[in-house]
Order: structure tokens, then sequence, then C-alpha cells
């Protein structure tokens, strides 16, 4: 069985198999910045910057761990799908409350 038919799309993407640590720092970037575009149009409140330094140390570092399994499963492409459906909410939601506020 080869291996490079079980990668998922973002680490044949970056060719992770080809070279690694290219690949890899490319993966955990895309990760980081999908988890930071997701926490942000879903979970974010406006907090003090240490307390928001904090909170995206810990993103980053979990994001470690999300690289290593998105090698194999489907981690990016998850987060890109939270992403779009997240977008698609926070628009919907500003279109109906520009509505009510025009009527």
């Amino acid at each position: 069985m080869d291996v490079t038919e079980r990668l998922s799309f973002f680490a044949s993407l970056y060719r992770v198999e080809e070279n690694t640590e290219l690949g890899m720092w490319l993966l955990y970037l895309t990760i980081i910045a999908l988890s930071v575009l997701v926490y942000k149009l879903g979970f974010a409140k406006k907090l003090p910057l240490l307390k928001s330094a904090v909170i995206y140390f810990f993103l980053a570092a979990g994001s470690t761990i999300l690289t290593f399994l998105g090698i194999f499963l489907p981690v990016a492409e998850g987060l890109v799908v939270a992403a779009l459906i997240l977008i698609i909410y926070k628009v919907r939601l500003r279109s109906h409350k520009n509505e009510e506020a025009r009527s």
C-alpha cells in the first residue's frame, strides 16, 4: 500500500511525502490560520491583550497536535468547512440585522 494514497488533501497538496520539513511547516501554518479564523468567526469575544495572547498561544500549541493528525485525517479540510459555515452565518446575520434596521 502506497502512503501517498492515504494522505489528506492539504498534506498531498504540500507534498509532505517528498519534502517533509517544508510540507509539515506549510500544513502547520495552514491549520493555525484556519483555527484562528474559526475562532474569530465563531467564538472570539473582546478580551484584554494578555488574555488574547494566552488563547492564541494555546491555539498554536494545539495546532501542533492537529498537524500530526492532519497528515492522514482531514483536519484542515474540516476547518475549511467550519470557516465556510461560520462565514455564511455571519453574512446572513448581518443582512438580517440590516433588513430589520430598515423596517
